[in-house]
């Protein structure tokens, strides 16, 4: 059985709800007071504080790119979209924002509690993806760098006594094995411009 999520407690967070002033703006100004959380309205585009804001709420009928202080789908924090216009156009620009949940349009007397807890573990799910991608990334870049390592120190002699060098110079270095290939990458790269000066 998987663990359950733990429902976190958003009482004093901000959440910058990005409308023109309408009474979607009011039903949700209501609940995030209901919930605790302090919401301010802008339209027709977020000031560079909001960089700071635990959640967005976005109209997605009228907006538009340059409405943010970010590139789209690099939001520092969950985003709400707000749906009234199921006009696929819309429906794919809200997408290009990686809305992390959505409130359809006219907002009632509920929902949005339901939307910031979908909005906030979509939201960390997708930064931990991304983390965990990084570092796979940097991983394969690393075993790139211990191959081209292996290969200068090899120079016709086979690749496991190479490596059984390089580990040796990452112990008397004191360094990771990878640091030490990222050294002798390096300096092999050095010699290279260095004879290429030489030439010219």
């Amino acid at each position: 059985m998987s663990k359950m999520a733990r429902i976190p407690n958003l009482g004093g967070a901000r959440a910058f709800v990005l409308h023109r002033p309408h009474p979607t703006v009011q039903a949700i100004t209501r609940q995030l007071s209901a919930i605790g959380l302090e919401a301010i309205g802008f339209w027709p585009e977020l000031p560079a504080e909001a960089l700071a804001a635990d959640f967005v709420f976005f109209d997605v009928d009228l907006g538009f790119d340059e409405q943010f202080p970010w590139k789209p789908g690099e939001a520092p924090m969950p985003l709400i979209a707000l749906i009234g216009s199921e006009a696929p156009g819309r429906v794919e620009w809200a997408l290009s924002h990686k809305a992390d949940a959505q409130l359809l349009k006219p907002v009632g007397n509920a929902g949005v509690y339901s939307a910031l807890l979908i909005a906030r573990q979509s939201f960390e799910a997708r930064k931990l993806l991304a983390s965990e991608i990084a570092s796979l990334r940097q991983r394969v870049a690393e075993r790139q760098t211990i191959v081209r390592a292996v290969e200068v120190l090899s120079k016709g002699a086979e690749d496991g006594r190479a490596y059984a060098q390089l580990r040796s110079l990452a112990m008397s270095w004191q360094i990771s094995v990878e640091e030490a290939a990222r050294r002798i990458v390096a300096m092999t790269q050095e010699e290279g411009d260095d004879d290429q000066s030489d030439h010219a």
